[in-house]
Parts: C-alpha cells; structure tokens; sequence
C-alpha cells in the first residue's frame, strides 16, 4: 500500500511513498546509498531510467529520451526504514495509479528494477565482466536469472521464446496473439523482450488461452537490459521482468531458458536476434543439440520472410536454412510444429543430464558473449567476408545490426551519430548489397520506427566492397 500519495493538479504526475511488493525486503546501507548516488559511478541515473520506463509501462516511444523529456521533474529514491524499504517517487506518471494505489503489476515490476540493479552492482565485480572466460561469463546470466527466482526446476521444456519487432502492423500483432493464443491452449509459457507489439501479443493471447485451461502460476518472462528498456517500455503483461547488463548477456539468457524459439516479423532488432542465435546453431560443437526455431507471420508477411530468408541463405550458404522452419499463416501449425520440437529438447536433456531450466550444454563461443561497443570504429572494422568460419561472419552481421539498433534507439549510439555521422559498414560486396536492399525494405515498410512518428533517417552507410563510395 502507498503510505503517503499526493497528484499534482493539471500535471498528470503524482508523488507517493510505497511499499515495495514481493521479492525485496531488505538492502543494506551501501546498497542504499549506490542506487542514491547520482555520481558517474553511482547507480541512481540508471534507476531513475528504468524506474520511469516501468512507470510508462504500455508506451509506444520508442525514443530512449523522450520520457526523460516528458517527465523531467521524475525521480526515486529507495529509502532504508526500520522496518525494511521504501520506495519514494517523485512526480511520477499518474497512468502507474489508481485511485491512490500503484497498480500491484508496476510495483512489482519496480522491484525487478532494484533488484537487478542492485544485484549486478554488488554481488558481481566489474573484473568479473572483462576477465571471465566464456564459462564465466555464462555462470554471471545464471546467477542473475536465479536471483531473480525465474528459473523453475521439476517443470518440464515448456518456454517458448517470441521475438520480433515493436512496431508491427495491426495485422502482424493479431497474429503473434493467435500464436500465443495456440501455445497458451498447450499449456506453454511465453518469454519475450518485455515491449510492445510482437513481444505483447504472444503474452496477450496465451493469457486467454491460459484462463481456458484453468492454467495458474503461468510465466509470462520479459528479459531487457538498461539500454533498450527505455526505448521500449514493459508491457502489462509481463509478470517476471529480468533486467540483463548488457545485449550479449539477454540474448544469452534467452538462448539459455527458453526451449524453442518464434520470431515474428520485425526489424533490424529482430536480425541481430535471429543472426545471434543462427551463429550459436551454426558452431560444429552444437550441430546435435535440438533447438526448434521458427520464422512465422500472417500471409500479408510471407514476402518478409522471403526476404530474410534469402539474406541468411546468400550471406551463410543454403545449409542455414536446416536449421529453421518457416510457417506463414496458420497459428495452430506453429504451435504443433513447437510441441514436437520440445518433446525433441526434452528427451536430449534427459539422454545428456541437461537441466531443463538452463541449457548448459549450449556452447556460445566467447565473441558473442563479448559486449560489442557500436563506436564508428568498431562499425567500420566489422569483417563481414566470405572466407570466414559460418558462425564468425554470423556473429559480424549481428553486430552490424546491434550497431543500427544503437543508432535508432539507444542513447549511446544516437548521441554517436549525432556527433559523427551515420555508421559505415563495409565487406563483401555481394553481402552489402543484400544488406543494403534488406535494410531498405525495413524502412520502407516502417520497420525501423513507429509509424505516425519523424520520417526516419538511417544511421548507417552501406557500402559495397572495400573502396565502395557510401550507398
């Protein structure tokens, strides 16, 4: 309950001192005085960020500074009390209230962000995220999902991962909600990047689905990180939000929990994601390992897919098309073809001893566990050639994505470009045209922004082979 709760007339923010619900009961002074430093080596203005893109839980900005810009007056402070916390906000959203209540789904979602926060500061040391090897690095995603108590044992491979873009259309999002609607009726649970449009819908449906079944106790997962959580707000609907470090350790995390993996329509978000998990797949140590991945979307998506298709065959030979299916317009296939897969994911880990709630057998080579700064230079650097081992250049292209999401909706990478210019990105000149015609029909189908918003104005230069003049 709010101890205290005061609106401020004609603002549409309120002011209010809260319990905490669930899951955070006790910091300690350092812990307390870290998330109150508002220093460069404090932790309050990553607080203050993720605290209010809870709060705008539901938004459809996607501009990282545009709720910093709505709500400048916002702040929180975690207070240490006799009897446990407190959480005061200032000039908060009102849309988080009712009737001078928080609403009990953003409270908790509040407290996934101290919690995280809290943990990755003080229990992990920063040497730890430089000097782990990739064992290490992996142990450092366990611990953090494990603290936030989302890793279930004695349920069986039911987490099925659905990724694709925020700024879907209409169309697109109704179907992502009848796919979710098929896993929910086969007693699935859904993981997903926490935002709006593909990342909703799946959720939405399965809650339907879920309610039909009688089904209690369903997860609903969003895993983000302090980067992209700004630009793209939790949807209501998540009840387990993870907070990562950084992209390399959620994408690792969905890799890790999750038994099988959708993706829908998307952008260039949803290719570092898909080229991500294709360059894991692609590594000799793990051809045997079960992994069912889908490309899926209504008829009016099939060209899409083609597309995407056609990109991954050209760049990374036919053989990457083995390791995904692609089902346009029909739900209840996706979620038939899902089940099947689990089953596969489910008796591998029995025959190798495998958790079920943690693929430990998954090798992810070091380079994808390494965070990849998007600095003109690194851009320019990437090696995206053919004579390279297939999950290498896998890996390149994916960063070459990760670079374009930085420059469209990271605070980082926008304050980059605005500095220096778009991003270069050069290599084979057979796979920069490819790239370059892919990346035009993500801006020309609004793939790239919310529609309604500024025309859109690439980050990046495509150019086609090593003394190509920009395209």
């Amino acid at each position: 309950m709010n101890d205290s709760y005061a609106g401020q007339p004609g603002s549409g923010t309120v002011s209010a001192r809260i319990s905490p619900a669930g899951g955070l009961d006790i910091l300690s002074r350092n812990e307390v005085a870290r998330l109150r430093d508002a220093s460069s080596s404090g932790l309050h203005a990553l607080l203050r960020r993720c605290a209010l893109a809870v709060l705008t839980s539901g938004s459809l900005s996607d501009d990282p500074r545009g709720m910093l810009e709505q709500y400048p007056d916002f702040d929180i402070e975690v207070l240490q009390q006799e009897r446990g916390i407190k959480i005061e906000l200032k000039n908060a959203p009102a849309q988080a209230f009712v009737d001078g209540q928080i609403i009990r789904g953003i409270n908790e979602l509040l407290v996934a962000v101290v919690r995280d926060i809290v943990y990755v500061a003080t229990q992990i040391a920063p040497r730890e995220f430089t000097e782990a090897g990739s064992e290490g690095l992996t142990q450092i995603a366990f611990e953090i999902l494990r603290n936030a108590r989302i890793l279930r044992t004695h349920i069986d491979p039911n987490l099925v991962v659905c990724w694709g873009g925020h700024s879907i259309s209409r169309h697109e999002y109704d179907y992502t909600k009848a796919v979710g609607y098929q896993l929910g009726l086969r007693l699935l649970d859904i993981c997903t990047g926490c935002g709006p449009g593909a990342m909703k819908g799946p959720m939405k449906g399965a809650t339907i689905a879920h309610a039909k079944q009688r089904r209690r106790k369903n997860r609903y997962i969003g895993i983000t990180e302090p980067g992209i959580i700004a630009a793209e707000s939790p949807n209501p609907i998540v009840n387990h939000l993870v907070i990562m470090p950084d992209i390399e350790k959620r994408l690792e995390a969905f890799v890790r929990m999750g038994h099988g993996i959708i993706v829908f329509p998307g952008g260039v978000g949803t290719a570092e994601e898909i080229l991500y998990l294709l360059g894991i797949l692609l590594h000799p140590q793990n051809r045997e390992i079960p992994f069912p991945l889908i490309f899926s979307g209504p008829a009016s998506s099939a060209a899409y897919f083609e597309q995407i298709d056609r990109f991954l065959r050209l760049a990374l030979g036919d053989a990457v098309a083995e390791r995904y299916e692609i089902i346009i317009g029909d739900p209840a296939a996706v979620a038939r073809s899902m089940v099947r897969g689990l089953e596969k994911v489910r008796n591998y880990r029995l025959d190798t001893k495998d958790a079920f709630f943690f693929n430990w057998s998954l090798h992810i080579p070091y380079a994808f566990q390494q965070p990849f700064a998007p600095t003109h230079e690194a851009m320019a650097g990437l090696r995206i050639r053919r004579d390279r081992a297939q999950h290498e250049l896998a890996a390149d292209l994916r960063r070459a994505f990760s670079g374009i999401v930085a420059g469209n909706v990271k605070e980082e990478g926008m304050r980059a470009i605005e500095l220096h210019g778009p991003f270069r990105i050069d290599g084979d000149p057979e796979i920069m045209r490819a790239l370059d015609t892919l990346l035009k029909a993500f801006v020309d189908q609004q793939r790239m922004k919310l529609p309604g918003g500024t025309a859109y104005e690439p980050c990046y230069r495509v150019a086609h082979g090593e003394n190509a003049a920009p395209a």
